[in-house]
């Protein structure tokens, strides 16, 4: 097998672990509100993003979509597909530019304001402009988490990840 080769299979591999990594933290470390629940998967999309660059879009959008499927929420499998990668992408973009502590903290605040209202367009068309209104709270709130826990986890493997990519 040639370097090449090495580096697809690689890259399908950490595919495969960060979506099902992502699909678990959205589905079984998570708290119920009012609308849908708080979760840990986007802090691991961050951490995706980091780690695999803009590959991990792929990775994210199937996580976050399996979550969706496994509970319940099949209208919301396309959306969240879409909207989740979109985060990956961004973020790996920042990820690249080597940004600071502050800076990353914008970048992932930036994606998950696109989340916010990703979700609250969504629900508009399909909803209702009165619901869809009440879910960006708890949408912002989500954002807020994945922020934190994004934030925490890629300082945390920052050094690591940096000598990944020299």
């Amino acid at each position: 097998m040639n370097f090449v080769e090495n580096q697809k299979l690689i890259r399908l591999a950490y595919g495969g672990m960060f979506a099902a990594a992502i699909a678990v933290a959205t589905m079984f470390f998570k708290v119920p509100i009012i609308v849908g629940y708080i979760h840990l998967g986007d802090g691991l999309i961050f951490l995706a993003a980091a780690v695999m660059g803009p590959f991990a879009a792929l990775a994210a959008g199937i996580g976050s979509a399996l979550a969706d499927l496994g509970a319940g929420y099949l209208i919301y499998i396309p959306v969240t597909f879409c909207i989740k990668a979109l985060m990956a992408l961004i973020a790996s973009w920042g990820f690249r530019r080597k940004l600071g502590f502050l800076q990353t903290a914008c970048l992932y605040t930036f994606c998950e304001a696109l989340m916010v209202v990703g979700y609250f367009l969504f629900e508009w068309v399909i909803y209702g402009f009165e619901t869809a209104s009440v879910a960006i709270v708890f949408n912002t709130v989500q954002g807020a988490v994945g922020m934190v826990v994004g934030c925490v986890l890629v300082s945390f493997f920052k050094n690591r990840l940096l000598e990944k990519h020299k």
